[in-house]
């Protein structure tokens, strides 16, 4: 798989804190390695057929789009980012 992002989720990444940031991309390492691992929680969007939610922290979730073998990532932010995903 490989990965590309939004113009939105260039953007949400870009006011993350550092640390938010760190684990976003370890987040996304992990999903390219092993997309089953349980600390992402990767799911469908309940509602949102096509959309799917990663867990970052406690606090944080990115959601993305699979276009073949592409994950398009969409947004990441607080856990409200699920709101406009």
């Amino acid at each position: 798989m490989r990965i590309q992002t939004t113009a939105p989720f260039d953007s949400d990444y870009a006011r993350l804190t550092h640390e938010a940031r760190a684990l976003v991309d370890k987040q996304i390492a992990l999903l390219l390695t092993n997309a089953r691992h349980p600390s992402l929680r990767f799911k469908r969007i309940q509602g949102a057929d096509a959309i799917w939610e990663v867990r970052v922290s406690r606090s944080h979730r990115m959601t993305l789009e699979i276009a073949g073998d592409v994950y398009i990532l969409r947004r990441v932010g607080p856990h409200d980012v699920l709101r406009r995903p």
